[in-house]
């Protein structure tokens, strides 16, 4: 027992240690150096993609696959959460 807390008392700290460090090297909000494909996206959105609406056309025509991406996750944690609940609501046999 007392391994798993040192265990997991390891993790966190190495998790909290690394999303520190992660903060740490952010770039200000509301910079804008250095973003060559957000400036594509700007320039040509509207030639590319036909859509006036340049955030719909950035998250549907440009970057389709990481949206569909993060709905499959988004879909695979709302179905964990459901299976949970419906197991702890109705017991291990249903």
């Amino acid at each position: 027992m007392e391994a798993a807390k040192t265990l997991s008392a390891t993790v966190l700290v190495s998790f909290s240690a690394m999303l520190l460090l992660s903060l740490a090297y952010l770039p200000a909000f509301g910079s804008f150096e250095n973003k060559e494909v957000a400036s594509y996206y700007l320039r040509n959105g509207l030639l590319l993609t036909g859509s006036a609406n340049i955030v719909n056309s950035i998250v549907w025509d440009f970057r389709g696959y990481d949206t569909m991406g993060e709905e499959t996750v988004l879909f695979a944690a709302a179905m964990g959460v459901f299976l949970i609940i419906r197991r702890r609501r109705y017991g291990r046999d249903s």
